[in-house]
């Protein structure tokens, strides 16, 4: 029973210490305040906890919940709403609406997964490519920061790729501490979650809630069933949809955006390493589960530490951790001849910047893409 045990740990270690940056920049760029992100990672991280634990224990399957680190790229890399993070709360809860929409009508559900793999996939490289230049652009402006981060982090690819993050972030911390000193770091409180009270706006809701649906499914929710499917699971798709909607929705009012199935820490738990017994394998779902519940209590301290460095280092941290995702994105969105002019299309168009009438390059890539893939397609 040890071997599960240790593997939960890992995973829940893994899991929080590779993209909780890339959590926190993405609440940052919508506006948060210090205390709105701290409140927001604490609400996922419960989230997390809480709906792996049931699952995992009342299926006996090793049911992993993440939050959506490319919806969290989706937000940190664009542009903060008009309305402020009350107008990116409210695409948070439409966002939540439509993944239980997708639970409870399965026609819905199906429209997502026709969208061709190759456009969802160029929309998430876009949406990630300016966040992957941020370890660049850190090297030259702050290079006795960047630089320790970065080949602690090259290293430990050679070494261990598992850990190659995790030791980036604690490097990034040490180097933090031994400089100048972290202001306002000091003084550490308990973690509290904060109400936020949503609005709606159009642009934000085409921007960000639709992309962010989008990207949470077709890079989360889908390749996490492909993962537990692969390893011999069938968990019922329709209760992961519904609970992990409706527990985003709840959550949206503390600042908390997009829970889901996880992926990587879903191949942790999943996979032989855990247990030779796929019977035995629930209980490192188990207890990675209560791992992230055990990390919301940290993450108050987390969001004070990231609140109080350079900006610029905390997005090159969530760099490193997003260029696998990058490659991965790219690999899918290019494999394909027939597809790739319409694939790169929504690359550039998502990775521009573009703004129209309030809506993200995001939703206007995967529309242009789109536009080229019907043309473009066989006629009979």
């Amino acid at each position: 029973m040890l071997q599960p045990v240790t593997l939960g740990l890992l995973a829940a270690f893994v899991g929080f210490s590779s993209s909780f940056a890339v959590v926190l920049a993405g609440f940052a760029a919508m506006g948060a305040t210090p205390a709105q992100a701290a409140s927001g990672l604490v609400v996922l991280c419960l989230l997390m906890g809480g709906l792996g634990l049931a699952f995992s224990v009342w299926w006996r399957m090793p049911i992993s919940i993440a939050w959506s680190t490319p919806g969290a790229a989706l937000l940190a890399s664009s542009a903060m709403p008009e309305g402020g993070f009350p107008a990116a709360v409210g695409a948070f809860l439409v966002a939540s609406a439509l993944v239980v929409a997708a639970g409870l009508w399965r026609p819905f559900a199906q429209a997502v997964e026709r969208i061709p793999a190759p456009l969802a996939a160029a929309m998430l490289a876009g949406v990630l490519l300016d966040l992957c230049l941020a370890p660049v652009r850190a090297v030259g402006e702050i290079p006795w920061l960047a630089l320790p981060v970065v080949l602690a982090w090259a290293v430990m690819l050679r070494l261990n790729r598992l850990w190659a993050v995790p030791v980036a972030v604690l490097v990034a911390v040490a180097v933090l501490l031994l400089g100048p000193g972290l202001p306002g770091a000091s003084g550490f409180t308990p973690p509290v979650l904060e109400f936020v009270w949503p609005r709606l706006e159009w642009g934000t809701l085409a921007g960000i809630a639709l992309p962010l649906f989008l990207v949470t499914m077709a890079s989360q929710n889908l390749p996490g069933l492909a993962v537990l499917h692969a390893n011999g699971y069938r968990p019922g798709v329709r209760p992961i949809f519904v609970a992990t909607g409706l527990g985003s929705f709840a959550g949206g009012f503390a600042g908390g955006q997009l829970v889901n199935l996880a992926a990587i820490t879903a191949a942790l738990c999943a996979g032989p390493e855990s247990h030779p017994d796929p019977r035995r394998r629930w209980v490192a779902g188990a207890v990675a589960s209560a791992g992230y519940l055990g990390f919301a209590v940290l993450s108050g301290m987390a969001a004070v530490i990231v609140a109080a460095a350079p900006p610029l280092l905390i997005q090159a941290v969530a760099g490193l951790a997003l260029l696998g995702s990058l490659a991965g994105a790219l690999a899918t969105a290019l494999a394909r001849e027939s597809a790739r002019v319409p694939a790169i299309t929504t690359f550039v168009v998502s990775a521009s910047g573009l703004t129209v009438g309030g809506v993200g390059a995001a939703f206007w890539g995967l529309v242009a893409g789109g536009a080229l893939w019907w043309m473009l397609r066989p006629r009979d």
